[in-house]
């Protein structure tokens, strides 16, 4: 399988800050290296900056997300190989170099922004161009899926999409409840993605999508990431490949054959669908898509889709 690939969501930074171990070449315990990247033939890597509560580092801040980016700057883009890809004006030239890697940031929950609409447009001048907006919780701008009173947007987090309109960043409503998914659609007039969730009605789990809200996404034009998270896929010991199919038939029933991606979470799973348990094993869920629905549906999930959004989304330098 030669098709290049667009993952929209991994953890690999969290991995490397956290752990201190930032070798991207090396450490096989980790789902993304840079030999795995090349086996799976990843032309894009969207990477995470999470950053979590814990009793070590006290609430997430700032100064924790800018060294996250540090780890970024000096631990993978200095490899040749990788590239920081920030503007429109960028995305043909990427697609065009098979010898590189593109990468961008995106921020995965706003807490440590501390409600500060600074932190974002700095985060804005350093590359990011995703926002997911929570993770799972609450936190000053929304309620997340397991928030129990399952709440929309504080006054201060509508501010904070208005100014992600204005910069152009994307807004990202995995991890988001229901009722700040239809929320954000009345505040934003964008396309949206959902970078690593999978369909409801094929697993009934609260980080999956309603028919209802894929059939929003789809009519907004954009885009969902199919995960690779075996508990948001099946409830069974070992989940294959077979079953992660079935969130895919079914957002392609809805109309979505345009708008599904790839998601995998890499690095932020312990469990893994036999199969698909790193990044150099893209190609095996390719394989698996090209004997169901043809080659011309393989380019489109594994990086068409994604790449026609980016070039239409990603802010351009000359804007």
């Amino acid at each position: 399988m030669s098709q290049r690939v667009i993952d929209f969501h991994c953890d690999v930074l969290y991995k490397m800050l956290y752990t201190g171990e930032v070798d991207l070449a090396q450490h096989e315990s980790r789902d993304i290296t840079l030999p795995k990247l090349i086996e799976g033939n990843v032309g894009l890597q969207v990477l995470a900056l999470f950053v979590e509560p814990s009793l070590v580092t006290g609430p997430p801040r700032f100064s924790q997300l800018v060294r996250m980016i540090d780890v970024y700057h000096e631990h993978m883009l200095n490899h040749p190989e990788i590239r920081a890809l920030k503007w429109r004006e960028e995305l043909a030239d990427a697609v065009n170099q098979q010898d590189r890697i593109n990468t961008i940031l995106s921020l995965e929950g706003v807490d440590a922004l501390e409600g500060d609409l600074v932190y974002l447009r700095t985060l804005f001048h350093l590359g990011v161009r995703f926002i997911g907006l929570t993770w799972n919780h609450s936190n000053w701008a929304v309620d997340g899926t397991l928030e129990p009173r399952q709440a929309g947007f504080t006054e201060t987090g509508k501010q904070l999409i208005k100014e992600c309109e204005r910069l152009g960043m994307t807004l990202d409503v995995s991890h988001l409840n229901e009722a700040a998914f239809w929320e954000l659609l009345e505040l934003s007039d964008r396309p949206l993605i959902a970078s690593h969730s999978n369909a409801k009605a094929i697993f009934d789990h609260p980080r999956n999508l309603s028919d209802e809200q894929i059939k929003a996404i789809i009519a907004r034009d954009g885009r969902i990431g199919i995960t690779y998270v075996p508990y948001f896929v099946a409830d069974k010991e070992e989940v294959t490949i077979d079953d992660l199919v079935k969130h895919i038939d079914h957002i392609v029933n809805l109309g979505g054959n345009k708008h599904v991606m790839l998601g995998s979470d890499f690095d932020g799973i312990d469990k893994k669908i036999q199969g698909l348990e790193h990044a150099g094993q893209h190609p095996a869920l390719l394989e698996v898509l090209e004997k169901r629905y043809g080659q011309a549906f393989v380019q489109d999930i594994a990086h068409g889709n994604a790449y026609r959004f980016l070039s239409q989304n990603l802010p351009s330098r000359a804007e």
